[in-house]
């Protein structure tokens, strides 16, 4: 891999660890890895190794897909509906005006 898409997998990495409110060093222990290879990771030094990549999307709550490439798949759509569905309703009508407004942006 080039470094530019190490880099991005990296971003990916940081944003869904950074929204799931965990630190590099809970990642870490989540995965069994050091918290110097999660930063490796998210700065987009060091390539991520299959076994690695398919804990992270388990912990992460992402498809390996998105991991890699960025695109979401049904799995990472169905996961973020299952999320919504759990919020209480006053919640949940936040993030429906959410989205009303951003498709209206388009």
């Amino acid at each position: 891999m080039d470094g530019a898409n190490l880099e991005e997998i990296g971003k990916r990495i940081s944003e869904r660890r950074k929204l799931m409110r965990l630190t590099q060093e809970q990642l870490a222990e989540q995965m069994e890895v050091s918290i110097q290879m999660i930063s490796n990771l998210e700065r987009g030094m060091k390539a991520i190794r299959i076994d690695n990549l398919i804990r992270a999307s388990q912990i992460l709550g992402v498809s390996t897909d998105y991991i890699l490439t960025g695109q979401q798949t049904d799995h990472d759509i169905n996961s973020l509906a299952e999320q919504i569905s759990l919020l209480k309703e006053d919640r949940r009508k936040i993030v429906e005006m959410l989205v009303t407004f951003c498709l209206q942006e388009q």
